[in-house]
């Protein structure tokens, strides 16, 4: 009867040790998706109601603030991370390259194109992502989950084929965006071991690595050159909003990285996908720049529909009650 009741009471602790990695994958998916949503809509504000020329250097200043906030924080022993020595470029390698694609498309993408069709136009990042977690990580899903990624593409598909505001430049923009945030999450998720870099070290050392190549492709295309010669930078309300995206896109950064070490980089895909809702609706009613279509909007429903059928296959498989097994049955992601 002892017995009995100690080996109850084990594996009531086993399960409330789980309890809170499973808290900390929805908060942490949570976290993400919040601070995704915001820094779109700060950068539509400053890509196209103020009209800021220069996504790049947009970028620069989300790199400096987040190299900033990290560094005194080491400083201060808040955090720890790696100090710099030789090898840890080629620990890194290839995510500095893979960032700076993701940020500099993301932002040209943005100011290209309205935020429905941004949006939709971003879910292509999901497959890839499964593609990739296939291939690098040997991930496997269920047909559940490829069905809900495949009803994500063919809302992508029907919405872009009725976009009534086509831009080819957007287009090219989005779908970079989309390789280079997919290969960024599993190459993320690999390259996140806490005896190496840890979270910190890989988001400081990626923009520390990328901030001097950036600047220097800001200065030869003349990017530089457009922002210092805006003529917004007298306006009060324009620097806030400038200052915010830096500051959000540190957040950005920061929770990708946890949502990326908490879930699959497949689940943070999601994640974004299921943000998105939020924003195409709203860039519907306050945009300015979406153009109504029956199709269109048919094509954004059924995307979205996918998404949250992807986003409920998950959540149930994480929080439903498992019986005991043995620690050998226990899937790879729910170890730690």
């Amino acid at each position: 009867m002892t017995a009995g009741r100690q080996a109850e009471g084990a594996g009531t602790d086993h399960a409330s040790a789980r309890l809170p990695s499973r808290v900390a994958k929805l908060l942490s998916a949570l976290f993400y998706g919040t601070c995704s949503f915001l820094l779109v809509l700060v950068n539509k504000a400053l890509l196209t109601t103020y009209r800021f020329p220069s996504p790049i250097v947009l970028g620069i200043g989300q790199m400096t603030v987040t190299i900033m906030i990290l560094y005194v924080s080491k400083l201060n022993k808040v955090i720890h991370f790696p100090d710099f020595d030789k090898k840890i470029p080629i620990k890194l390698f290839p995510l500095p390259l893979l960032y700076v694609g993701n940020h500099i498309s993301g932002l040209s993408s943005t100011s290209k194109l309205s935020l429905p069709m941004f949006t939709v136009l971003r879910k292509f990042t999901i497959p890839l992502t499964l593609l990739l977690e296939t291939i690098i990580l040997g991930k496997q899903y269920s047909l559940n989950i490829i069905v809900s990624v495949f009803a994500i593409i063919l809302g992508a598909f029907i919405a872009a084929g009725s976009d009534l505001a086509f831009n080819l430049e957007g287009y090219i923009f989005v779908f970079l965006n989309d390789i280079f945030t997919a290969a960024n999450g599993v190459y993320t998720k690999q390259k996140m071991d806490p005896k190496e870099l840890g979270k910190y070290g890989v988001l400081f050392y990626n923009a520390c690595f990328m901030i001097i190549p950036t600047l220097i492709i800001s200065v030869s295309t003349g990017d530089l050159r457009q922002a210092t010669e805006f003529n917004q930078w007298k306006n009060v309300l324009f620097i806030i909003q400038f200052l915010l995206s830096c500051f959000l896109g540190f957040l950005l950064m920061y929770s990708t990285l946890l949502c990326s070490y908490y879930n699959l980089a497949l689940t943070t895909a999601v994640v974004g996908a299921i943000k998105n809702v939020s924003v195409a609706y709203i860039g519907m009613l306050v945009g300015g720049d979406y153009i109504f279509s029956v199709l269109n909007f048919v094509g954004l429903n059924i995307c979205m529909a996918g998404g949250l059928r992807y986003s409920f296959l998950t959540l149930n498989s994480q929080l439903k009650p498992k019986q005991p097994v043995d620690e050998e049955n226990i899937p790879q992601d729910l170890k730690g």
